[in-house]
């Protein structure tokens, strides 16, 4: 993400979420914040490109956590938070993150069902978390696997 891209990810953070962090909150991340990074994914044809979604993580040692994840509406169910997902679990690995960890609205049944997809494991609520409605947060932990090496020395993975 860079800060050409803020305006866009707000566009979608707003569109998204009943609590939607600012423009300000997205500057400060890229400029303040050592531990953090943040993505965007974008739809490109012959003319133009378009910003369709994102995601940010702090990193903290061994452990990454998601800080946001999002798709703009009409993208949604194609599978493209699944690939935001994926794309940053891999990065996470790369780095040599151990763990990562998420809260996710209870409400939030369909988040729930993708992080679960990918390993993520139910593990505590933090009471009234968001501060719009007063709902828990649940939180959710995966510990991040090397992946299985055969032997000359590539991959293999089932998907």
């Amino acid at each position: 993400m860079t800060f050409a891209d803020i305006p866009y990810v707000f566009d979608i953070e707003s569109t998204v979420f009943s609590l939607p962090w600012s423009e300000a909150a997205f500057y400060n991340e890229l400029t303040d914040n050592q531990l953090a990074k943040y993505y965007v994914l974008e739809a490109k044809d012959t003319k133009s490109s378009t910003i369709i979604g994102y995601i940010g993580i702090w990193l903290i040692l061994e452990e990454a956590h998601i800080t946001t994840i999002a798709v703009k509406p009409e993208y949604q169910g194609q599978g493209l938070g699944c690939l935001l997902l994926e794309t940053i679990m891999k990065e996470c690995k790369a780095m040599g993150v151990q763990r990562m960890t998420l809260e996710v609205r209870v409400s939030n049944q369909a988040a729930r069902k993708m992080y679960i997809k990918y390993g993520f494991v139910e593990n505590g609520i933090r009471k009234k978390y968001y501060s719009d409605n007063g709902e828990d947060a649940i939180i959710m932990w995966v510990v991040l696997e090397e992946d299985e090496r055969d032997e000359s020395g590539t991959s293999e993975f089932n998907e």
